[in-house]
C-alpha cells in the first residue's frame, strides 16, 4: 500500500475544530470524499452538550457512539435492578438479561463487599545502609502525614483518607530499590487524583527531610524518588457475588439439572487449570463488567488491568469464577477487585452517566461494586451455559444477524424476511448474503 507522505504539524492543539478537521482531510483523508460530512454528522445537536464532549479530551473532532442498552430483572440482595450497559458486541446485553431472568426465579444474586482499601506507592532508589533508611523513615513519618493534611481534609470528613505508610525493601528483585507503600480509603470516589496528590506531597517531604538527615550525610548517599503513583492492582478492594440453588432446579427434569450442573462445574475447572481457556473465559466476564463500567463513567482500563493481575495472583492465569456441587446444591461465584467511584470524574459531568446512575437507583460505591460483580457473574453464567448446552455460536450469530443485514444494506422488508428465515436456519455471512441475493432476485 502506497502511503501519502505527511509533514509534522506544530501547534495542532491550538487550532480550532474546523482547522483540525481540514488538516486531517488534507493530510490523511483525501481519498475519503465524505470525511467532513461523516465527522460533523456525529456532532451533538445541542452545542452545550457538544462543548462538554469537546472538553473531555484534547483535539476532539467528533463523537464516537456506542449503543447504550439495559438488561432488566437483576435481583441483587433482594432489590430488583435494571443494568445500563454500553457495548458494541451483539449478544452481551441479551445474555445478561437471560441470566438475570434465569436466576430471578431461583433466589437472585447475593453480593457482598469484602474490603474497600486502595493503595499507591512512592518508588525510590537508595544505595546506603538499610538500617539508616529504616531509622529515618520511622522518625519522619509524622512529617509525612502532616504534609498531606490539607489534601485529605475533606476526604477525612467523608470517612476516608490515608490509613498507613509502610517502607518496603525491594532490593532482592532490583538493586537499590525501595518503596513507601501507602494504603487509602476514598469513600464513594474512585480516588485516583486524591491518591496521586497525596503521594506526590509525601514524596516531596520525604526527599526534603532526607537532605538534612545526619546518617545520609555521613554516608554521602540520599534516597532518590523515581516516581509516585497509585496502583490499579487493588486486591484489598474486593467484592464477591454468587448464585445458588438445588441442582434439580437447573433443568426441566432432575436428571437434566444434575447433568447440566456437572458439566458446568467441569467447564469452570477447565478454565481454572488451562490458561488459553481462562483468558477467553475471563474476557466473557469482562464483557458484562466493562459494559457497566462504561455506562457509569468509570475507568474500564484500570479495572481490566487490576482484574487480570488478580487472575494471575497465584503465579498462573486462571478463572475468576468458581463453581461447586455440595449436598445437592449448585453454587457459582466470583470474587474480584473493583476500585469504583460514584462521585467525581465523569460521574458528575456526563449526562448519560448521570442517567445510568439514576437507572441504578443512585448506588454508593460499595453498592456499585456489588452490581458490577453481579454483571460479570451473570455474563459468565450465560456464556458457560451456552457452551455446555447448545454451543456459543447459535445465540451469538442470531444476535449478529442484524449486523450482517446492515452490512448488506438490507431494507426493512428484507430484514423481516431474513429474521423469519433464520429463526430455524444456521446464520453465517455467506448464508445471509445468499438469502438476501435470492430474495432480491425473486422480487
Amino acid at each position: 500500500m502506497l502511503r501519502r507522505m505527511s509533514k509534522p504539524v506544530s501547534g495542532f492543539s491550538k487550532k480550532n475544530k474546523e482547522e483540525k478537521i481540514q488538516w486531517l482531510i488534507e493530510n490523511y483523508l483525501v481519498d475519503v470524499p465524505n470525511a467532513r460530512e461523516l465527522l460533523t454528522s456525529y456532532w451533538h445537536t445541542n452545542p452545550k452538550t457538544q462543548g462538554l464532549h469537546d472538553d473531555f479530551i484534547e483535539n476532539t473532532l467528533t463523537n464516537y457512539y456506542l449503543p447504550f442498552g439495559v438488561a432488566p430483572n437483576f435481583l441483587i440482595n433482594g432489590t430488583l435492578y435494571a443494568l445500563p450497559m454500553v457495548i458494541e458486541e451483539s449478544s452481551v446485553v441479551a445474555a445478561a438479561g437471560n441470566a438475570a431472568k434465569f436466576w430471578l426465579d431461583r433466589g437472585g444474586f447475593k453480593a457482598e463487599v469484602i474490603s474497600t482499601e486502595k493503595n499507591g506507592q512512592i518508588h525510590f532508589n537508595y544505595f546506603g545502609k538499610k538500617t539508616a533508611l529504616e531509622t529515618f523513615f520511622e522518625s519522619v513519618q509524622p512529617e509525612l502525614l502532616e504534609s498531606i493534611e490539607h489534601i485529605q481534609k475533606n476526604m477525612k470528613k467523608r470517612g476516608g483518607g490515608l490509613i498507613d505508610l509502610e517502607l518496603i525493601d525491594g532490593t532482592e528483585t532490583l538493586e537499590g530499590y525501595y518503596q513507601i507503600h501507602c494504603r487509602f480509603e476514598t469513600g464513594d470516589a474512585m480516588g485516583a487524583n486524591f491518591i496521586n496528590s497525596c503521594l506526590e506531597a509525601i514524596a516531596a517531604r520525604f526527599e526534603e527531610k532526607a537532605q538534612t538527615h545526619a546518617a545520609f550525610l555521613s554516608e554521602d548517599t540520599l534516597p532518590e524518588v523515581v516516581l509516585s503513583i497509585l496502583s490499579n492492582y487493588v486486591p484489598e478492594c474486593r467484592v464477591r457475588a454468587e448464585v445458588s440453588c438445588n441442582v434439580s432446579a437447573l433443568g426441566k427434569t432432575e436428571q437434566e439439572g444434575i447433568t447440566f450442573a456437572q458439566k458446568f462445574v467441569r467447564a469452570i475447572e477447565i478454565a481454572k487449570s488451562e490458561t488459553r481457556r481462562a483468558v477467553t473465559h475471563n474476557k466473557g466476564i469482562m464483557n458484562g463488567i466493562d459494559a457497566l463500567i462504561l455506562a457509569t463513567g468509570n475507568d474500564f482500563r484500570a479495572v481490566e488491568a487490576g482484574v487480570h493481575a488478580y487472575a494471575a495472583r497465584n503465579g498462573y492465569y486462571s478463572s475468576l469464577t468458581h463453581a461447586k456441587i455440595e449436598d445437592g446444591i449448585f453454587t457459582f461465584w466470583i470474587e474480584l477487585p473493583l476500585a469504583l467511584g460514584t462521585v467525581g470524574g465523569l460521574t458528575s459531568l456526563h449526562p448519560m452517566v448521570k442517567l445510568a446512575f439514576s437507572i441504578l437507583q443512585k448506588p454508593n460505591a460499595k453498592e456499585l461494586m456489588q452490581i458490577v460483580a453481579v454483571a460479570g457473574l451473570a455474563q459468565n453464567f450465560a456464556a458457560v451455559r451456552s457452551l455446555v448446552t447448545t454451543g456459543i455460536q447459535k445465540g451469538h450469530m442470531k444476535m449478529h444477524l442484524m449486523n450482517i443485514l446492515n452490512q448488506l444494506e438490507a431494507t426493512t422488508n428484507e430484514k423481516a424476511a431474513a429474521i423469519a428465515h433464520f429463526a430455524d436456519h444456521s446464520v453465517s455471512h455467506a448464508n445471509v448474503t445468499a438469502f438476501i441475493n435470492s430474495h432480491r432476485n425473486s422480487s
